[in-house]
């Protein structure tokens, strides 16, 4: 099977949903347009495009690639929620190593409303998440907050009945998170903010506070996915950031046991396994991170199921700085969906433009220093879960 290599990446600044410009042809033309610069090709030498996005009409992919060109090539549309932006990227991987392209456009886009994120489905149509819904009120009291918020509060709050974590331990999350976003410039969230803000913002849904909490956004990313003969052919193995192993997991009958479990942690654990096992190596060799925390409850929770420690000891994890810099990992340098922001369709793709730059040394002063291997993590309620491993391409 053939490698695949990201070879350029872009995207646009996240920002505060509501204004009716740009509209999201305009913003995938932005990223898509920066990643085929960052790479060194014109939309001309693209053969297919992977476009993920969930609040927009089928063919929106289509719609916004037009804005690069009307080329005749295949446009995909990918929507598998929160994910689809990394699903997008893993099937133009799928298709370069195939041997069916040899260079794919992968990009996310997303406009969205303002206020809590809900599950918009037709009156008439099953709710892709209706069995978690009624899962998760057979476990837990509902509070009548939002379907999303319910269900990162009910795992949050399993969490510390279970092993002690505590209110302060996912504030600490956020705390990091936007410290980090402080040098982002893509970034919707630039303020830093101390514990006792996080602590004292609004309450939304205990033990989860405003400041805890992954906003709407409106935005792009974009990444061009391509085969080792491109590389060599543009002579660019110096910026090619190979992808080393990739997996996407879905639930299993455990799915509804728990509020952690319904919440996709078993999903991130299977697709994290499956990518230690297809690259060799283990969460200790590691060095740059960027995971889906659209709430810190669920940046604790990954911490376990990547292995970066094991089951109930994600709290001191934090407590302990190893998830920032200095500490053992850098997770998060965006500022994470918390604070870089959070739109749907464009998320798994900022992860791999971020881990792109942070590779290459071009990070400017979020880099992490000698990062060599790099991990993202991405998922999607209902659930679909996206680890990727990157790494330099190898001589």
């Amino acid at each position: 099977m053939r490698t695949a290599y990201v070879l350029g990446v872009g995207m646009t600044e996240f920002s505060k949903p509501g204004r009716p410009d740009p509209n999201y042809p305009e913003l995938a033309h932005r990223a898509a347009d920066a990643a085929l610069r960052d790479a060194g090709i014109g939309y001309r030498d693209v053969e297919q495009v992977c476009a993920g996005f969930v609040h927009a009409d089928s063919t929106a992919g289509q719609r916004a690639v037009y804005e690069l060109g009307m080329t005749g090539i295949p446009v995909v549309n990918v929507n598998n929620n929160c994910a689809s932006g990394s699903s997008a990227l893993l099937y133009a991987r799928q298709l370069v190593q195939g041997g069916l392209a040899d260079c794919v456009l992968a990009l996310g886009f997303e406009k969205m409303q303002r206020g809590s994120l809900g599950t918009p489905t037709h009156p008439q149509s099953a709710n892709p998440v209706g069995k978690f819904v009624e899962a998760l009120a057979g476990l837990h009291e509902p509070t009548g907050a939002p379907v999303v918020l319910e269900m990162f509060r009910a795992a949050g709050n399993e969490h510390s009945a279970r092993f002690g974590t505590t209110p302060e331990q996912f504030a600490k999350v956020a705390e990091k998170n936007h410290r980090h976003s402080a040098d982002n410039p893509y970034a919707q969230f630039r303020d830093v903010h101390t514990l006792q803000e996080i602590l004292d913002s609004t309450a939304v849904c205990p033990p989860l506070t405003k400041l805890q909490c992954s906003p709407t956004s409106d935005g792009a990313a974009a990444a061009v996915v391509v085969s080792e003969e491109v590389v060599d052919r543009l002579g660019a193995a110096g910026r090619a950031v190979e992808i080393v192993a990739q997996a996407l997991a879905t639930d299993t009958t455990d799915a509804y046991d728990s509020a952690v479990n319904i919440v996709g942690t078993p999903v991130s654990r299977r697709a994290a396994r499956q990518v230690y096992e297809q690259a060799g190596i283990g969460p200790d060799e590691i060095d740059v991170i960027e995971l889906h925390d659209c709430f810190s409850v669920n940046e604790i929770l990954t911490y376990e199921a990547l292995g970066l420690c094991a089951e109930g000891e994600g709290g001191a994890l934090v407590d302990a700085g190893a998830t920032t810099y200095g500490g053992r990992w850098v997770v998060n340098p965006s500022g994470g969906l918390i604070s870089k922001g959070h739109p749907l369709g464009a998320t798994g793709l900022a992860q791999c433009a971020e881990l792109s730059w942070q590779l290459r040394g071009e990070a400017g002063p979020r880099q992490v220093d000698g990062a060599r291997l790099a991990l993202a993590h991405n998922v999607g309620l209902g659930s679909a879960g996206v680890v990727t491993l990157y790494r330099m391409a190898q001589s």
